[in-house]
């Protein structure tokens, strides 16, 4: 993908829809694999994220049409699986990558997990803690217990396990195990992550036991096959909210988002900053659905931190783009997760805005940003990582002079058409300030 060259933005009056949610994605096909019967999946994301997860189920004898851009068929198999013929490969995909090795490691075979450079690098000590603990037998191939996973799988048992961090893939991990276990299989996290996991069984008739921070399942259960709507994307969606909240007299409208109370986090966050924020859930069935409208506002800087990290963890890079353009100091704290996302975040968002004239300090587990001063064209990097190439696009939309973008290419994992919607947004409404977004030839 070419270079993303961007100017400044006056201000935006849009409407606009986002693709699917990733993060409800990948477990609609495992799930929907699992069950006893066809079912559609509407709403899909299509990314390369998600279309590995889909060639896992393929290559583990699971029938899957692609009915559309949007559509899946997927035929369930009563939990019956096949060896993989070959390794699975899980691209950058680090959801892939933990939740098939929650559900290998109830199965009677061996299976090797790889992906490319970047998921290669991050850690799966978190995952394959539980998983070996329950009877599985699974080895990090690379150094510091990292990928590619070497999964023995087989007879389970099964335990209550209380992961040392809120992650809602850890969880999905551990659930999907459990799903083969004979017994009752339990997690407890140490704050509430995302709940999609937990939503997705119930609505396929597996009906988790949930008590506060812990979620229980009783293995042997078949979920049943059942059509699903996959919502828009609030991850995907927060980046357009932060180029509309940043802008004094901006309105966005996102329809037909995704409005799960667990990740919702970065409304609350914009509230407080100063933007004007209503959202309205329209339909609920297994996730609530519905419209957001942002209105922008002159910004003040918040703190983010603690138990409202697990909620914001993938909004972050562009909420700390949204603490540069606000005025005062913006912290963000107990966010040490970001240093082992596809790249170190922390570190790739200090450096970014440094480029572009923040005043920013960097700690072990946040940033520190001193918001108010202009930012300035520069040309800043993704360093590989899709949340890093789209945030600093929103960043270069408020800057003086062109920000160019480079190795944009990632961002194909989780938003394929965020380019389009980019120029889209820009090219509205016309007249002689009319913004300009142009590819630069790689």
């Amino acid at each position: 993908m070419p270079d993303w060259k961007i100017r400044r933005a006056p201000t935006i009056q849009s409407e606009l829809e986002v693709p699917g949610d990733k993060s409800i994605s990948h477990p609609a096909v495992i799930l929907a694999a699992m069950s006893n019967g066809p079912c559609v999946i509407r709403g899909f994301l299509q990314s390369e994220d998600c279309l590995r997860t889909v060639a896992a189920m393929r290559s583990l004898g699971i029938p899957i049409d692609i009915a559309d851009e949007t559509t899946l068929v997927v035929h369930g198999k009563r939990r019956a699986f096949t060896e993989p013929q070959n390794d699975i490969d899980c691209g950058n995909s680090g959801t892939t990558m933990r939740l098939l090795a929650g559900l290998l490691a109830g199965q009677p075979f061996k299976s090797r997990l790889v992906g490319d450079e970047s998921l290669s690098k991050r850690p799966m000590k978190r995952v394959i803690e539980p998983l070996v603990q329950m009877g599985a037998t699974v080895r990090a191939e690379g150094d510091s217990v990292r990928p590619p996973l070497v999964i023995e799988g087989g007879k389970l048992k099964p335990m209550h396990y209380i992961s040392p961090v809120a992650s809602a893939q850890v969880k999905g991990a551990v659930l999907l195990a459990g799903m083969f276990a004979h017994g009752r299989t339990s997690v407890t996290e140490p704050n509430q992550s995302r709940d999609h996991t937990e939503r997705m069984l119930e609505y396929f008739l597996v009906r988790p036991q949930i008590s506060d921070l812990t979620v229980s399942i009783h293995g042997g259960l078949t979920p049943e096959s059942r059509d699903f709507t996959v919502p828009g994307d609030i991850s995907s969606a927060a980046f357009w909210m932060i180029a509309a909240a940043a802008q004094p007299r901006s309105r966005l409208l996102v329809k037909n988002v995704g409005l799960n109370e667990t990740r919702t986090g970065v409304l609350a966050v914009l509230l407080r900053m100063g933007a004007t924020v209503h959202e309205v859930i329209e339909t609920e069935d297994a996730e609530p659905m519905g419209t957001i409208e942002v209105r922008g506002a002159r910004l003040k800087g918040t703190n983010i931190e603690g138990k409202e990290i697990p909620n914001v963890i993938d909004e972050l890079p562009v909420l700390a783009v949204a603490g540069a353009l606000a005025q005062g100091q913006t912290t963000v704290a107990n966010a040490s997760e970001l240093r082992v996302k596809e790249t170190d975040r922390l570190a790739a968002i200090a450096t970014n805005l440094r480029a572009m004239g923040a005043q920013v300090g960097e700690t072990e587990d946040g940033l520190e940003i001193f918001g108010g001063l202009p930012l300035q064209g520069a040309r800043v990097d993704s360093f590989g990582d899709h949340r890093i190439a789209m945030a600093f696009a929103i960043a270069g939309m408020f800057a003086e002079g062109e920000t160019t973008v480079t190795n944009t290419d990632c961002v194909n994992t989780s938003y394929p058409g965020f380019y389009q919607t980019l120029e889209k947004i820009l090219k509205e409404p016309p007249g002689p300030q009319t913004p300009v977004v142009t590819s630069l030839p790689t």
